[in-house]
């Protein structure tokens, strides 16, 4: 035979239900992005709203319980006491210390005007940048000069030396080469290549 649930079983189940606490907004399975979070906003929304209702319900039931005289009323209170005439310790320090700072000149007052009234530099990161980038643009425009100019001499140097080549292997009046033209060009060409 079955047993029978009893009653108590069924009670304590429903306050196991009871207590878990939450409530749920939307689906659970939602992936994170702009709905995600939508959800999100509109349950902390709810939970703000009724925080302020149960305090709001609490104050309520507390001037319930306390009634008072909550008109407003136009004049203030009068306090008995009067105001008291003291200064603070650190302004009555001041009051009694040194004349020093009285005597400044008219040159430092300029001068903290001037630093006051100096507007704020908007772009000046990206004018440091552009004075850097300019820089850097004008040693790279000199050094491509440089070699430009470095290989034009060489590329001269060179023609001379071929041209000067040609002259000295050309035959003489027998046909025969010019070899002191020749040894003077070569010469100056192993100097090139030595030193």
């Amino acid at each position: 035979m079955e047993t029978k649930i009893s009653q108590t079983d069924d009670k304590s189940e429903l306050k196991r239900r009871k207590r878990q606490s939450g409530f749920k907004v939307g689906p659970d399975n939602l992936p994170d992005g702009t709905y995600r979070r939508k959800v999100i906003k509109i349950k902390k929304n709810l939970i703000q709203k009724a925080k302020l209702k149960k305090s709001y319900a609490k104050l309520k039931a507390r001037e319930s319980c306390n009634p008072t005289n909550t008109s407003i009323s136009t004049t203030a209170p009068q306090s008995t006491e009067p105001a008291s005439l003291e200064l603070h310790p650190d302004r009555q320090a001041i009051i009694n210390g040194p004349d020093e700072n009285i005597s400044r000149t008219a040159q430092d007052e300029f001068h903290r005007k001037r630093v006051h009234s100096r507007k704020p530099g908007y772009y000046e990161r990206e004018k440091a940048f552009a004075e850097e980038k300019k820089a850097e643009l004008e040693t790279r425009r000199l050094e491509s000069e440089r070699r430009a100019m470095e290989k034009l001499k060489r590329l001269q140097e060179r023609e001379k030396f071929r041209k000067a080549m040609a002259k000295a292997r050309t035959g003489g009046k027998n046909g025969q080469r010019k070899l002191g033209r020749e040894s003077t060009v070569l010469l100056e060409k192993v100097k090139r290549l030595v030193g």
